[in-house]
């Protein structure tokens, strides 16, 4: 089996899962740390000719990172392609499967099991903390609604202001944000790379949690850490 991943969070996955079944992946496919494949390009403008190049049997996708068009070319060009879709937690695990079992392997990876185990507390009833969550500068974007990590914060007591908003990741001056009043600021190290030096000057006097991006967005074998790393994150910033 020859897969291209264009998605980070499913290459680290496959690569982890099934050695050697990658020949293909993203620039922004960062781990694992030596993983050794072809890049193709970025999530939202990959190099189709150089996918099809490597004639790959699947080439794996997501519904939000991921353009229809690219998608489209790939189809053309007569290569396979399967696509996700992940707006919540829950969602995760069986497209996780999918997705695995599409590139050869057997069953469920033990990661998977320890994944799934790590979330198998049901979610706070109703988030004990407010926050916003920017995830891009220049202009400020923050998690919307109906978002992955979204979800993944409600399940840590964390409810975000924007949750309801008709926009997924609505464009919101900083001033607002800081208008809104949360408890605290969560701000994560992708897609943006916001950093101690770069965020929370942004908003004085609000907590500001710099969280792991792979943590809070990723769904792949980081979801077994997930709920130890970014709840200590979040508690530290409440202090």
């Amino acid at each position: 089996m020859r897969v291209v991943s264009l998605v980070p969070s499913l290459t680290e996955a496959i690569a982890v899962t099934l050695p050697g079944a990658l020949v293909g992946a993203t620039d922004w496919c960062s781990r694992p740390a030596d993983l050794d494949v072809v890049r193709i390009g970025g999530t939202k403008n990959p190099r189709v000719e150089r996918i099809a190049a490597l004639a790959p049997d699947l080439v794996v996708a997501n519904e939000e990172e991921n353009r229809p068009a690219d998608l489209d070319a790939l189809r053309a060009a007569g290569i396979e392609v399967l696509v996700t879709r992940v707006r919540n937690l829950p969602q995760a695990f069986p497209e996780l499967a999918r997705v695995l079992a599409a590139c050869g392997a057997p069953g469920p990876p033990r990661w998977l099991d320890e994944a799934e185990a790590a979330w198998s507390a049901p979610p706070v009833p109703a988030p004990r903390r407010s926050a916003v969550v920017p995830i891009w500068r220049r202009p400020w974007m923050v998690l919307g609604r109906d978002t992955f990590a979204g979800d993944v914060l409600a399940r840590l007591g964390v409810g975000h202001r924007y949750a309801h908003h008709p926009e997924r990741y609505p464009r919101i001056p900083v001033e607002e944000l800081r208008a809104a009043a949360p408890d605290l600021v969560v701000l994560p190290d992708e897609p943006y790379r916001f950093t101690a030096d770069d965020g929370p000057e942004a908003f004085p006097g609000l907590p500001c949690a710099l969280v792991s991006g792979r943590h809070l967005t990723w769904y792949g074998p980081s979801l077994a850490e997930a709920p130890r790393v970014l709840g200590e994150a979040l508690r530290a910033a409440l202090r």
